[in-house]
């Protein structure tokens, strides 16, 4: 095994050590380099056609977060949490969303964009001249709780806590960040930052079913 590569045994551990912090220490900030990398693991993650149709609206200024914190009903990690990031997805999926999309992979890759024009069309017979166009939104919503679930787990294994949220009121978010105006609408939330030490949800241990329940082999 590579040794860059995080052991199977240190991988479940750090999925059991995690869970949804209720209570952090505000005291305790996210280094910048730590944090940096737990940005790059959320461009990394995975959507559907690579197209990432959302944004992830990190909230540093506190009277923001303040004003969030009523929309959010008043749960103490919004303001608490060293770092707070906001999934916005887009509500529609434009022409233009694909050609930006076709635009970045000629770049990245060094290649003609005509060479894309199969994958272009694909995209827009699927996402704009589709019948998949009409449900754009929750399409959209589902790649975002795919980025949601790769920050969970990236943080659990750099040792950063965590709290997925969607205890919020939605079209408020939209207000007070401006996102409707910009296309996108609120879905999720996630406080990062270090748990605090009387926080009595860490001592409960992990309720999940088990494998045999959940997994079928057919």
């Amino acid at each position: 095994m590579p040794n860059d590569l995080v052991s199977p045994d240190a991988l479940v551990h750090k999925l059991e050590w995690r869970y949804a912090v209720k209570k952090f220490d505000p005291s305790k900030k996210i280094p910048a380099d730590l944090w940096a990398t737990l940005e790059k693991c959320l461009t990394l993650s995975a959507s559907s056609y690579g197209l990432q149709p959302y944004k992830f609206i990190l909230v540093k200024d506190p009277a923001l977060r303040k004003k969030l914190t009523p929309a959010s009903w008043n749960q103490q990690q919004v303001e608490a949490a060293s770092h707070f990031v906001v999934f916005a997805g887009k509500t529609d999926i434009e022409e233009k969303d694909i050609k930006s999309f076709i635009s970045r992979i000629a770049q990245v890759r060094g290649v003609g964009e005509e060479t894309l024009a199969g994958y272009r069309d694909a995209m827009v017979g699927d996402l704009v001249k589709g019948p998949r166009h009409a449900v754009a939104a929750s399409w959209s919503a589902r790649q975002a709780y795919i980025a949601l679930g790769t920050l969970l787990t990236s943080a659990a294994v750099l040792g950063v806590d965590a709290c997925p949220m969607e205890g919020f009121n939605p079209d408020a978010y939209d207000e007070i960040l401006g996102l409707k105006a910009a296309g996108f609408h609120a879905l999720c939330a996630c406080a990062l930052g270090y748990r605090a030490s009387d926080d009595a949800y860490q001592k409960l241990k992990k309720v999940r079913f088990p494998s045999e329940v959940l997994v079928q082999t057919r």
